[in-house]
């Protein structure tokens, strides 16, 4: 019984973190739109200018989405493992703010 919801709150964390990055490359792809640049000359002048942090926060907006799906479907322990991917994701935004 404790694998499987291991295994229900490691499904979430992937869908979380998956879908944190999807959203900070959506964030980025529309930014290097708006500037007429490659993505990934965005990312270099994001990451120069100390703005990935930043880029992380947003892109885990898309957590909610996840995680309301989650709870439709009353799927509760993929939902702790979004949150979890979100916790992760600001843990990562803390490093990079001070390193």
């Amino acid at each position: 019984m404790k694998q499987q919801i291991a295994k229900e709150i490691g499904v979430g964390l992937l869908f979380g973190l998956i879908s944190n990055l999807a959203g900070s490359y959506l964030y980025l792809f529309f930014l290097s739109k708006t500037k007429d640049l490659s993505i990934e000359s965005t990312y270099l002048v994001a990451l120069e200018q100390d703005l990935l942090g930043n880029i992380i926060a947003l892109g885990a907006l898309l957590n909610f989405v996840v995680f309301f799906v989650f709870l439709k479907k009353k799927q509760y322990y993929r939902a702790r493992g979004v949150v979890l991917a979100t916790l992760v994701a600001a843990i990562i935004i803390l490093i990079s703010k001070f390193y």
